[in-house]
Parts: structure tokens; sequence; C-alpha cells
């Protein structure tokens, strides 16, 4: 699990990559995601229509079915896909949970979160979909690779 983010964005991520290695336009079905990237059907059902809602994919019923990818894998960055399951409440949050930490009253980790905080959040923005599926070296991305 990731330290970070929720399953569910977890899960997200690793569909919306999984769809950037696809041919464009090429939908995949549910299943195909569950059983590829080992990932309950309950769970892969409710992120593809939330992701589906944001416009992040577009999806097709019946028997050619499926979702694709709805903008360009390059256009679909990292962050677009945490703010459309987990939000992103972590760019502004305390990491010790106080709700009036700032820089006028500062928790005991601030300074140091604010650091990582700005770093995760450059490199979730800086980060598309299409470098993912590239650069992406697990095996269950590897034999779907756009060619």
């Amino acid at each position: 699990m990731s330290i970070l983010f929720s399953r569910q964005c977890e899960y997200a991520i690793k569909a919306v990559v999984y769809l950037a290695v696809k041919k464009d336009g090429e939908r995949v079905a549910t299943n195909e995601l569950t059983r590829r990237l080992n990932i309950p059907y309950h769970f892969v059902a409710k992120i593809l229509q939330n992701l589906t809602k944001k416009g992040l994919l577009r999806s097709a019923k019946g028997p050619r079915g499926g979702f694709s990818l709805a903008l360009p894998a390059n256009e679909i960055t990292l962050f677009d896909i945490v703010d459309a399951i987990d939000g992103t409440a972590f760019t502004r949050s305390c990491l010790l949970g106080f709700p009036e930490c700032s820089g006028k009253n500062p928790c005991s980790v601030h300074n140091a979160w604010a650091l990582q905080r700005e770093s995760i959040q450059e490199m979730l923005v800086g980060k598309n979909v299409s470098q993912l599926a590239r650069d992406m070296k697990k095996p269950e991305y590897q034999s779907r690779r756009k060619g």
C-alpha cells in the first residue's frame, strides 16, 4: 500500500497507466483490468466510473465495450488522477493533522513537510501518463505496449 495515497488511488493509477500502453482508442474491459492488474472487480468498476465522470476516461457499453483514455496520455498527469480519486488536500494539510498549522503557527514538522509536499506535488504535476507507460518496467504492462 502507498504511504501517501488511498488504495483506490493506487488502483486508479495502475489502471490509467495500463490503458495508456494500449493503442489509441482501444477499449479495455473491466475483467481484463482485474485479471492483468490483480485489482478486485468492485474496486475497478467504481474507480473507472469515477475517472469517467471526471473526464479522464471514456466508456462504452456492450460486447465491444470497455474503457479507454478520454485525453491523450501526455495530457493526463499523475496529479489529475490523484485529484480525481483522493483529492488534493495533502497539498495543504498538516502532516500531523493540526487544522491550524501554518507558517505563523507551525507544528514541529511544518517546514520539513512543506518542502516534501512541494516536491511531491511537482513530481505529480510533472509526470504524465505517457511517460509512466513508456518507463514502466512491471511485466503486466510490457506485453501490451503500443508499437
